[in-house]
């Protein structure tokens, strides 16, 4: 029966209601056919899920959708004797319910879009459906460990051959290919919104500015003061203190405009995690049944929102890691229960944002990774020859699992066995910029993590210092701030640990760890922050605390993105660059900024970020990097220590590059030691001039920005025959 054109737009919009309601039954239905819940518990989702259902029958009848009413009607009747009962519903029962869910949101679709008058009389499913009923729960193939015959849909056929091929094709169906409702408001493009975001930024840095010239201007008062109660400047420093308070007050009215904005942009370009993890549940109930064994879903993190256009783009990489661990992960629950485990397979989805990196790790507590046959599966499939094999150790056969064609099954089944799954995973991972990583414990279980970057508002970032250099801290990651005690450090040889919360925390110095300085225990009243990432916790300290921010952190350059200790970049007020430290780099013990190689530069340059840009370009490309912010400096570490290459800026006060230069040319230790220089003059004059003074390169910071440095380094130390 057509649906009235003038009820078509309600119609729409009851369609969205529809899918959220059926959600919700979804995974009440899963909650009630599990084991531990007691009586008051099982009575309370029965209530909340015949409400569900009441819901729909009322809002379907009401609009003239007479079979959504019958379904809905049906699927009550169904319910009602073990609601009554108030016990653990029977799988058979769950599956019929969940196929007439399937049933109610296809019909739902298609009145919703026009097509209800095309569909066959559901006379035939609902009778089925009545057929079915709540029937006993069988001791069958789930009992004894083995694979069942047929699948929960073979065994509820709750609707017509054609209805049935278009209920399996629309539970694959992408969350955002759902209905939109009636009141779908304006249609922008992402373009827009994109421009809409990066414009908030740029509001969000000028209220940056304008506090600081706040502060600079009570500087200005308080100099003045200082000169006493002169009547020359009695109206100046009235003036100017008035005008400092209403650049306070607009600074405060402009912060709470910013914020609002960004929330607005966050609620229309966000969308809860748990909208693509929820139908996660059903999908996981529904392989392990039909493969013969028991899992459980848990996830940690679905509260988070993320950018919608990142979620869709990850759903398929998390659909395709958790069918991997029903079928090749999880054992039968017979094999679980000889290796003492519960029948019951536990999955985690965990998800957790610091700063603007997102991590997702999903873990079984299966068999493991089975290297010996990894091994050896790919070198009969001829993913590698037997000779490259010998070569790899164990992390890097586990690598082997994301090779295109890679399969440990011989037969190609419903789930497994074509070869592709993990290596789509990876590629999807790689395409947003990030990346995937696997561990696994033989018969304990596998975990995967991939790290993702967001890039969608500010975050909360901790400024602190450490030696000149200010570094960022991802709030999320700290959990809280301290001073150094004699009485709760624990100074070893090698090592110092601070008493916390009756743990003992490794104590990690930042100036260290970032190659500033040598290693040396905290001092007393030293901050020490309490930093923690992935499970892991340390007590990093710092020189000071500057003070906590709001700031958009953007990736760095592909250059340099691969650097383990920097997850990206923000601007301060000033325009200066601060560099955000990656709290899970801070927690692991083999994190270290400068990577183990024979090749050393050091760079020269008064102005921080280009030292922590420059750092972290050669970093990334095996250097081992030390700093000095003047010449005078550099002198004083070229007397100490020798290096394959200095970079340094041309415009320095007190000794430029021209002239430190110079003074490396007079000696004869340094006078062939390769030197480029950095000028944020790219004239040819500049550039003349620096050749002249006797360097070997040179290059403009807008070069170095592009990522030239580290190519011009070996470059130039291929020329000068420096180790290369």
């Amino acid at each position: 029966m057509p649906v009235d054109p003038m009820l078509q737009g309600l119609v729409t919009g009851f369609a969205v209601e529809a899918q959220e309601v059926i959600q919700k039954v979804t995974m009440d239905l899963l909650e009630l056919e599990r084991d531990g819940l007691d009586s008051t518990a099982l009575a309370k989702v029965y209530v909340r899920l015949g409400r569900h259902l009441h819901t729909l029958k009322g809002s379907a009848s009401s609009l003239g959708l007479q079979d959504l009413g019958d379904i809905a009607h049906k699927l009550e009747d169904a319910l009602a004797p073990l609601k009554a009962s108030s016990r653990k519903m029977p799988r058979s029962v769950v599956d019929v319910l969940l196929h007439g869910l399937d049933l109610f949101m296809l019909r739902a679709q298609a009145h919703a879009d026009g097509r209800g008058d095309a569909l066959p009389d559901p006379a035939a499913a609902l009778a089925q459906l009545v057929a079915e009923g709540p029937a006993p729960e069988t001791v069958g193939p789930q009992a004894s460990g083995q694979a069942p015959q047929s699948s929960s849909a073979e065994a509820a056929p709750l609707a017509t051959p054609e209805e049935s091929a278009l209920v399996e094709s629309s539970s694959a169906m992408n969350q955002d290919a759902q209905p939109e409702s009636a009141d779908t408001g304006w249609r922008v493009s992402v373009r827009q919104v994109t421009s809409l975001m990066r414009e908030v930024e740029r509001l969000r840095e000028v209220r940056l500015r304008v506090e600081e010239r706040g502060r600079e201007l009570d500087r200005v008062v308080t100099v003045l003061a200082k000169q006493g109660l002169l009547a020359e400047t009695a109206e100046a420093r009235t003036l100017l203190a008035g005008t400092s308070r209403l650049l306070r007050t607009d600074g405060e009215e402009t912060s709470d405009i910013v914020d609002a904005l960004e929330e607005g942009l966050k609620a229309i370009t966000t969308r809860p995690v748990r909208t693509i993890l929820d139908p996660l549940q059903r999908m996981v109930r529904d392989l392990s049944r039909q493969l013969g064994k028991e899992a459980r879903l848990s996830v940690v993190g679905s509260e988070l929102s993320l950018d919608r256009r990142l979620l869709e783009k990850l759903q398929g990489a998390l659909v395709h890691l958790l069918r991997n661990a029903v079928d090749h992960g999880l054992e039968l629950p017979s094999q679980r229960e000889k290796a003492g485990k519960h029948q019951e397979g536990a999955l985690t989805l965990r998800i957790e944002q610091q700063g603007n990196l997102l991590f997702l790790e999903c873990s079984d507590d299966g068999s493991g990774i089975d290297v010996m046959r990894v091994r050896k599966v790919a070198e009969s499939r001829g993913v590698v020859t037997s000779d490259e094999a010998e070569r790899l150790n164990e992390n890097q056969v586990r690598d082997l699992i994301f090779r295109p064609g890679f399969s440990t099954r011989s037969d190609v089944t419903d789930t497994s066995g074509r070869g592709v799954g993990l290596d789509a995973v990876r590629a999807s991972v790689e395409a947003l910029q990030g990346r995937i990583e696997v561990n696994s414990t033989p018969g304990q279980g596998t975990r995967f993590v991939m790290t993702l970057p967001v890039d969608l508002g500010s975050s909360p970032v901790l400024v602190v210092r450490a030696l000149e250099q200010l570094v960022g801290l991802p709030m999320l990651a700290v959990e809280a701030t301290q001073l150094a005690r004699a009485d709760s450090l624990r100074i070893g040889k090698r090592k110092a640990h601070l008493e916390y919360q009756g743990q003992l925390l490794p104590v990690v110095d930042l100036g260290a760890r970032l190659g500033l300085r040598a290693l040396a225990p905290p001092a007393e009243g030293q901050p020490l922050l309490i930093v923690q990432s992935g499970g892991k916790r340390v007590a990093l300290g710092v020189d000071a605390v500057v003070g906590d921010k709001d700031l958009v952190i953007r990736p760095l350059p592909s250059e340099v993105r691969d650097v383990p200790a920097w997850q990206g970049a923000a601007t301060l007020s000033r325009g200066e660059l601060l560099l955000i430290c990656r709290p899970d780099w801070l927690v692991t013990e083999t994190g270290q900024a400068a990577v183990t190689a024979q090749r050393r530069a050091l760079v020269v340059d008064d102005s921080l970020t280009a030292r922590a840009l420059h750092r972290a370009m050669l970093e990334a490309g095996g250097f081992s990097v030390h700093l000095a912010a003047s010449g005078a400096r550099a002198l004083d570490r070229l007397a100490t220590d020798t290096y394959d290459v200095v970079i340094c800026d041309l415009d320095m006060e007190e000794m430029d590059g021209t002239q430190l230069i110079a003074r490396l040319r007079e000696k004869k230790e340094t006078s062939s030691l390769p030197v480029i220089l950095v000028s944020a003059h790219d004239s040819a004059a500049a550039r003349e001039r620096g050749m002249a003074a006797g360097a070997d390169g040179y290059l403009s910071k807008r070069e170095c920005a592009a990522g030239r440095l580290l190519a011009e380094v070996l470059d130039v130390m291929s020329r000068r025959g420096a180790r290369a």
